[in-house]
């Protein structure tokens, strides 16, 4: 039976997506659901596809297949194209009687795509809508034109950049009955600016709402406090401009003279109780959704109010939730954006520990990951962070869920932190510790303490005091610290004794089961791991002391940056060692010609070929083995273990590597830089215990001698975990062999969009016979769409409220005088071509250039050793990012607020790495 061509909104259902597309399906949801929706019907994809079958799109679907994202002429101009075959084709005769019949009276014709209003994707105003049609001939073009706007630039370009196949995408239109409005508008149910849940936002002017919708007027503009009904904030526009409907068809935009009295109440263009009726209305739209909605309404001349349009709120950052993510697919029966209501995608999540408002640190981004991490990836956090509660005294009844601060919104990980900063001393020590790792989300934390949902609850000192004692008794901190202070030599030995002992108690016993495995992995992660981390940080927090010890010995006699000085070119660094082993290897391939020749002229995917078939040349085939035999077990992200490590795919070393011979100038080389600057530091040291003189110079030189010996085993704990998350991935990666070659899962690597609880579930299931997807590969199919969907995910909130509130996001300074602003972390000053670069897989840093990056993790050094300077969105002045630019001596700014939107590469900018200023010199030609 063939598809119908129309359908009314009385029988359209959630699951007709396809057919109706989703403002269609919408309306029909909410007319089913008794809202005040007015009637109409949809034109089905049916005829669409009819229409436009035979209209010679092929050559341009394949033509916009192979376009990027980025080509915006080339994407216009096969818009175009589109657009002129779609209007040239003939309607069958069917379909055109069909469209006339649908006509009666003034109508709304507007478009409605099945990539559209999605909980993903909202597409908002990329297709076309005609106000106020009359007569069938009207109808049947305006029905055309929709066809056609699926084509528009906008739309194509909007495609193109979330991913979405244009050939898989069909329109349907809808014919609604016009409501002649005295006001209209838009109402969002909770605030788009602030993500603040139960808040509704709402924007009213005179007239058609198409005025409001298109920007074209200055409206009233209202914010409603749903639970209560409280207009929190009202705010009135001049009103300049109304969209009204003409006699015979079409709209006119009508000039209104200014208000009198601006901000006065009886000039607002609807009233409070109206306003308030508003929100009543989107709270029920929201219920029955279960997500957030961006709705349009009207108000006719009878006072009667209309629900013309709803859709998600794709824009939300989802509130964390506690527990672990569901292997069910989200309900879709009576939901057309049903994707949207789970806690992972804006709606309410799991109630958190504890009663009221939480506070949600997101520790992804502080680690330098904006990426999602993958269901094993995070299954692997809660198993640690079980571990670290057992640490200080805090036991967890379940080691696989986690400790219950452990939260993940939109994959990323967050820590429910209200009970530091509800604490006498967590509300200040907390944000002083960020103000060295990731100094805005400091601010942001800081910001709170005024907030009386945030005062302190936990004022005595005693508890915490007796667990610290407790735990450093327990791991013998103070020993460990003393004896480093004193004997340096020997608490590098002991760090990496440590560290053989943990790498000899990775790997299963030979010959364990998928299940076995499982249980190794389980009790190294909650139990092995984290307790050799407070063992190996003493020696590295005695080296900082005695520089913290130095600086208020040294008081005001110490000048702005030259205790940073003493930082550069620090040894016992694990990071900058590996960072300086590639480049060991880079010298050694440059005498080769043959080899430099080869690694500078093919493409990285053909390098990492021959590397993985032994067919590079021997200099560099043995070099990159010998580095990866080392420092295989990293990765860019590697803090997630679903990640592949440098050992799997080593695409990013080479690609750094052939960056590497790139660099000429022998000044600029990196071990040099290295040498530099820890020469620097030397002289460094003796000028500043000259200055102090006596005994306090005497004392400094001790200090900061000790600094320079220990502070590098700063990132030794990081490496450790590292090292055991590169096991625990091998040994979950024969796990996944053995389900994929039990037909249950596509690929080994599948696993890592499993639980650790849905990976042993998996195990118990029988072998798939083929005749049906089993159940783990559709629930991997589903995770690797949402993690897709997450990686084009733009902003990601430092700092979460449980009633979805981004703080960061009230306030916002504009920067002063173009410059960008953010925290000093390098001192010196650069001017330089800038790159941006999002993904350090496979880019490209010319030697000089400025390193422009959200954020970095070990991962990204490499490219450091030719980089001119970094500006960072991310970090503070002891983050990774900002260590390694002071050890090899690069100016660099942390913390810079929308780095990455506001600098292009090629553009010229200029870092100050004392001020924390970063200034643009010229535009990008």
């Amino acid at each position: 039976m063939p598809d119908p061509l129309i359908l009314t909104f009385d029988d359209i259902g959630a699951e007709m997506l396809p057919l109706v597309g989703g403002k269609a399906a919408n309306l029909g949801v909410l007319t089913t659901a008794g809202l005040p929706v007015p009637p109409g019907l949809c034109v089905t994809t049916e005829a669409y596809y009819r229409v436009t079958e035979r209209a010679g799109l092929e050559d341009v679907l394949a033509a916009l297949a192979t376009t990027s994202a980025g080509d915006v002429p080339a994407l216009n101009a096969l818009a175009a194209k589109a657009r002129e075959l779609v209007l040239a084709a003939p309607v069958p005769d069917d379909i055109a009687s069909a469209v006339r019949d649908s006509a009666a009276g003034p109508v709304a014709v507007r478009s409605s795509a099945t990539a559209e209003d999605l909980p993903d994707a909202s597409f908002a105003g990329q297709q076309d809508t005609y106000l106020n049609v009359i007569g069938a001939d009207a109808v049947l073009d305006a029905v055309r034109r929709c066809w056609a706007s699926l084509w528009t630039d906008r739309a194509v370009a909007y495609r193109a950049a979330n991913g979405i196949d244009h050939g898989a995408v069909r329109l349907a239109v809808v014919v609604q009955e016009m409501v002649q409005s005295e006001v209209a508008g838009v109402m969002f149910t909770a605030n788009p600016v602030t993500g603040r849940r139960r808040e509704a936002v709402i924007d009213a002017a005179p007239g058609l709402g198409e005025a409001v919708v298109s920007g074209a007027v200055n409206p009233d503009h209202f914010v409603v406090d749903t639970a209560t009904g409280e207009i929190t904030e009202r705010r009135l526009g001049d009103k300049r401009l109304a969209v009204r409907s003409l006699p015979g068809g079409g709209v006119e935009h009508v000039e209104a003279p200014p208000v009198a009295q601006a901000g006065s109440a009886e000039e607002a263009c609807v009233t409070d109780a109206q306003v308030r009726a508003l929100a009543e209305l989107g709270d029920r739209v929201e219920r029955h959704y279960g997500a957030p909605q961006d709705t349009e309404w009207a108000i006719d001349a009878d006072g009667v109010l209309w629900l013309t349009q709803s859709r998600p709120i794709t824009t939300l950052y989802p509130i964390p939730r506690h527990s672990e993510p569901s292997a069910s697919p989200p309900p879709v029966a009576g939901r057309a954006n049903a994707g949207g209501a789970g806690a992972g995608e804006g709606g309410t999540p799991d109630e958190p520990p504890g009663e009221g408002t939480r506070i949600y640190f997101c520790f992804s981004l502080a680690q330098g990951l904006y990426r999602p991490i993958t269901p094993m990836g995070m299954s692997a956090f809660r198993l640690l962070s079980s571990s670290a509660m057992e640490i200080v005294g805090i036991p967890v009844t379940d080691r696989v869920a986690g400790a219950p601060v452990v939260a993940e919104s939109g994959g990323r990980l967050f820590f429910d932190i209200t009970g530091f900063m509800r604490g006498r001393v967590g509300r200040v020590a907390f944000p002083r510790l960020l103000d060295v790792m990731e100094a805005r989300s400091a601010k942001v934390l800081r910001g709170l303490l005024d907030d009386p949902r945030f005062s302190v609850t936990q004022p005595s000192l005693r508890p915490l005091l007796r667990r610290a004692v407790r735990i450093a008794s327990r791991f013998r901190a103070p020993r460990r610290a003393v004896k480093a202070l004193l004997n340096p030599a020997a608490a590098h030995r002991d760090v990496e004794l440590l560290n053989a002992r943990l790498r000899g108690e990775l790997s299963a016993p030979e010959g364990s089961t998928p299940i076995q495995r499982l249980d190794h992995v389980e009790r190294v992660l909650s139990r092995e791991v984290f307790p050799l981390l407070p063992t190996i940080a003493p020696a590295a927090v005695a080296g900082f002391a005695m520089l913290g010890l130095a600086a208020k010995a040294l008081g005001e006699r110490a000048r702005p940056g030259e205790l940073q000085t003493v930082l550069r070119g620090l040894p016992h660094n694990v990071t900058t060692e590996m960072d300086l082993a590639l480049w060991r290897v880079a010298v050694r391939v440059r005498e080769d010609r043959e080899a430099t020749s080869l690694l500078l002229g093919a493409p990285v995917a053909e390098l990492t070929e021959r590397f993985r078939a032994g067919s590079l040349p021997g200099v560099a085939q043995k070099g990159l083995a010998d580095f990866l035999a080392v420092y295989g077990v990293r990765a860019v992200a590697e803090i997630d273990l679903g990640l592949p490590r440098w050992s799997e795919d080593p695409t990013h070393i080479i690609g750094v590597l052939a960056n590497y011979l790139r660099l000429e100038d022998p000044a600029l080389a990196p071990d040099a830089l290295f040498a530099t600057g820890a020469a620097e530091a030397t002289l460094m040291i003796k000028t500043l215990s000259g200055r102090a003189g006596g005994l306090r110079g005497r004392f400094v030189r001790f200090a900061l001698g000790r600094t320079r010996a220990l502070a590098g085993l700063r990132e030794m704990p990081k490496y450790a975990l590292i090292t055991a998350l590169a096991a625990m991935r091998a040994e979950l990666l024969a796990v996944g062999v053995e389900l994929a070659a039990r037909g249950l899962l596509a690929d080994a690597d599948d696993v890592f969009f499993l639980t650790f609880r849905e990976a042993r579930q998996a195990l118990d299931l029988p072998s798939s016979g083929g005749a049906t997807r089993p159940a783990p590969a559709e629930l991997v199919a589903r995770r690797r769409e949402e993690a897709a969907r997450e990686l084009r995910r733009r902003h990601v909130p430092r700092v979460l409220l449980s009633d979805g509130t981004e703080p960061e996001a009230v306030g916002v300074p504009a920067p002063v005088d173009g410059a960008l602003t953010g925290t000093p972390a390098s001192a010196g000053t650069v001017t330089g071509v800038a790159r941006v670069v999002l993904d350090p897989v496979g880019a490209h840093l010319e030697p000089g250039e400025i390193l422009v990056c959200p954020s970095t993790d070990p991962g990204w050094t490499p490219l450091f050793l030719t980089a001119g300077g970094l500006v960072m969105e991310m970090g503070g002045a002891n983050s990774h990012g900002a260590v390694v630019a002071r050890e090899y001596g690069i100016p660099a700014v942390v913390g810079v607020r929308g780095a990455t939107e506001h600098i292009v590469t090629g553009q010229e900018i200029t870092v100050d790495g004392a001020s924390g200023a970063v200034l643009a010199v010229a535009a990008v030609t």
